[in-house]
């Protein structure tokens, strides 16, 4: 339900660790072409909130106005006929600490509102949710919806390894690749576990995978089938790629159970550009030279950080 609305407009709202601040800003580059310093983005781009590890709710303004009173006006348009609502005060706003609304003159908002609404309210289960928000000095209302953690569900994976990406961080990397999944076909040629296979699988993205090791590949196929996901997992070397996709996510191989020598690194990188017309590239060392040299182009970039461990993370064409 848009009412009244020649251009579409929505608003997340977004919650992240100061450390993730880079990674969760490269995403919203790579969905909506444009980054926030702050907690609120408006684009009149449509993402799901699940997506993303980082969106909190996304609104879908119906209506805007310079003040509530302005709002409560236009609400009298909405024909629910025997639908049940509900309206949430959306606390993520950008008001000054002296300005901000307590719990009760919050709820009082959500009661007027609902007074307006020829329709019944329900606490419960309403079939439509709708949310209030100010920014700006502005008012919006419109189509509300909470994102859901799916990503939490898949850290309880049958395989695992410590060395693999957080749940978290692979999802945003997944979208980094693929922010629009159609028609989009990707690779992950050393997909480890099947940390970013589960979280790209999850959310509608064409990818298949491969490794090296055998053993890993068995466990990678143990998770999918843990989460109901399918995907091709086959086992060998990048090399072997005959294929072409769109997009390829590379986490390079790192630490003492998988060292590689520069040279290793560069051939990964010159068979990335190969197979692929795009690349997000993981890396825990400095590979800007290599990067260049595979004939590579980074186009935008960031660092996520647990601890001292330090991941960049390259998107290069």
């Amino acid at each position: 339900m848009n009412m009244n609305k020649l251009e579409p407009l929505y608003i997340y709202t977004y919650g992240y660790r100061v450390e993730e601040t880079g990674l969760c800003q490269l995403e919203m580059r790579m969905f909506f072409g444009k980054d926030t310093n702050g907690k609120i983005l408006m684009s009149p781009v449509a993402v799901q909130p699940d997506r993303s590890p980082f969106m909190r709710e996304r609104l879908e303004v119906m209506y805007e106005g310079e003040n509530l009173e302005e709002i409560l006006t236009q609400v009298k348009q909405i024909q629910l006929n025997e639908k049940t609502f509900k309206i949430i005060f959306v606390k993520t706003n950008d008001l000054a600490p002296e300005e901000e609304l307590d719990f009760e003159e919050q709820r009082s908002i959500e009661r007027a509102l609902g007074e307006y609404i020829e329709a019944e309210a329900s606490m419960r289960q309403p079939d439509f949710l709708f949310g209030i928000i100010t920014i700006g000095g502005r008012w919006y209302f419109g189509n509300y919806i909470s994102s859901k953690a799916i990503w939490l569900n898949h850290m309880k994976k049958p395989r695992n390894y410590s060395i693999a990406l957080s749940t978290r961080v692979a999802r945003a990397v997944a979208n980094i690749a693929v922010p629009e999944p159609t028609g989009v076909n990707a690779i992950d040629p050393c997909c480890g576990i099947g940390t970013v296979l589960v979280e790209a699988l999850s959310m509608g993205i064409n990818i298949v995978g491969r490794d090296i090791n055998h053993f890993v590949v068995r466990g990678t196929r143990e998770n999918l089938v843990h989460f109901n996901l399918q995907a091709d997992v086959v086992c060998g070397d990048i090399s072997e790629v005959t294929d072409h996709y769109d997009t390829t996510i590379i986490d390079m191989p790192y630490n003492h159970f998988s060292h590689t020598t520069p040279e290793a690194q560069l051939s990964l990188l010159r068979h990335t550009r190969r197979i692929a017309d795009k690349a997000v590239i993981v890396t825990v060392g400095e590979i800007d030279d290599l990067i260049k040299i595979a004939g590579l182009t980074i186009q935008d970039r960031c660092t996520t950080r647990k601890g001292n461990f330090v991941r960049q993370i390259i998107v290069c064409t």
